[in-house]
């Protein structure tokens, strides 16, 4: 019996010696190919940056010329009507007495030497707009009434309302550029503040003044862009390079540290001007592969192929 098993433990053991060399190997199995990511790579660029704070500022007259009546009567003529431009000087109304409407030219016809007409001349005391006409031909009208309202083209102004923390970077006498909704540009100067303090909003009113070459409406929304910080040598990449969390609070870039690989670094931005966003750090020399393209979800240390630009 104990031959037996002994002859029993050798055939299992020759069974299985014979088993395992005859079978393939499963351990050996082919290793796949490195997986690596087709990137475009770019450097940084030291470039001049300014950057501006961007307002609204809405087109008035700061002063009006109020024409009122010099005596009792009737308008016998109006030269004017609403929106017409005038100028200093320029007869706008004639009015006639009411005496003179009722006796007419009686007196003159008793007594040629008196002269007597009844017939006063209204003129404008500046140039501007008629923005409001109260009266028109035929009206009756008592001395002191007004008859029209007249804006001074001296007086027109942009106004910008300047949130408070910004407060520091407006100055009275400062040049300033007043972009209109047609794309035109106006050179303007910062000529006044209002001494007042909008409580809603918290914003401040100034006063820009302008030299336009033709008619600007009253009640026009323009775009004034403020200088807030100017960089003469800032270190500069392009946005598609800069890559950020979902709550846009930390920025990095993927930078080459061989020809092969690509690794995470952190960095802090600065000033934006359309494509471009400054680099405050860390610091990279011109050398520094940053990629640019094909960068988007990669990780810390990523395997990339570099295409020829």
């Amino acid at each position: 019996m104990q031959k037996f098993l002994t002859k029993l433990k050798y055939g299992v053991f020759v069974g299985l010696l014979c088993f395992s060399c005859n079978s393939s190997p499963t351990d050996n199995s082919e290793i796949p190919p490195e997986v690596r990511t087709p990137v475009t790579v770019t450097s940084v660029s030291n470039v001049p940056l300014n950057e501006y704070i961007e307002l609204n500022a809405t087109s008035t007259y700061l002063q009006q010329n109020f024409v009122k009546s010099t005596l009792n009567g009737y308008i016998e003529k109006s030269n004017i009507k609403f929106g017409d431009q005038v100028h200093r000087n320029e007869v706008l109304f004639i009015l006639k007495t009411k005496e003179a409407s009722a006796i007419g030219n009686a007196v003159n016809q008793l007594d040629s030497t008196f002269r007597f007409s009844g017939v006063n001349v209204v003129r404008a005391d500046v140039s501007g707009y008629i923005m409001q006409l109260n009266k028109q031909q035929g009206d009756y009208v008592q001395d002191g009434e007004q008859l029209a309202i007249i804006s001074d083209a001296k007086s027109f102004v942009f106004v910008m309302n300047v949130p408070y923390e910004d407060k520091p970077y407006v100055s009275i006498g400062e040049k300033v550029q007043v972009i209109l909704p047609d794309a035109r540009s106006l050179d303007g100067i910062i000529s006044s503040s209002m001494p007042l303090l909008d409580s809603a909003t918290q914003t401040q009113s100034y006063s820009i003044r302008v030299n336009p070459d033709q008619s600007i409406p009253q009640g026009l929304i323009a775009k004034v862009k403020i200088l807030k910080s100017s960089i003469s040598d800032a270190e500069t990449l392009p946005k598609s390079s800069v890559l950020s969390d979902e709550t846009q609070t930390n920025y990095w870039v993927m930078k080459m540290i061989n020809d092969s690989t690509a690794v995470k670094v952190p960095v802090k931005t600065g000033i934006e001007k359309g494509d471009t966003l400054q680099i405050l750090s860390p610091h990279f020399s011109p050398d520094d592969k940053i990629l640019s393209g094909g960068n988007y979800g990669l990780s810390d240390t990523a395997l990339v192929t570099v295409n020829k630009q």
